[in-house]
């Protein structure tokens, strides 16, 4: 079954975050755009607590959902620390 991967990065995590995900040959492509989170409070900057919000980077990857913890379990050591994550399941995909 398609899996839709979330995975919610720091800024500047994206470099790496794109050299890890481009390097994995089960992801044939993923979206990446500017996201911004709310809450959290205790891990936010005084700056980010008065505005509200922190600035992230947000990546959407569909994949098998037997390779979801594969991708997952490398983040850390690849990547780096405070990636949130989440998926979904796919009902349909396609292209028009």
């Amino acid at each position: 079954m398609n899996t839709l991967l979330i995975l919610n990065i720091p800024p500047a995590l994206e470099d790496d975050m794109v050299d890890y995900l481009l390097a994995l040959e089960e992801v044939r492509g993923f979206t990446s755009f500017a996201a911004q989170g709310h809450g959290g409070g205790e891990q936010l900057t005084v700056t980010e607590q008065v505005s509200g919000r922190r600035q992230r980077v947000q990546f959407e990857i569909i994949v098998d959902e037997t390779l979801v913890g594969p991708i997952v379990a490398g983040l850390s050591a690849s990547v780096g620390k405070d990636i949130a994550y989440w998926q979904l399941p796919v009902s349909g995909i396609g292209h028009t």
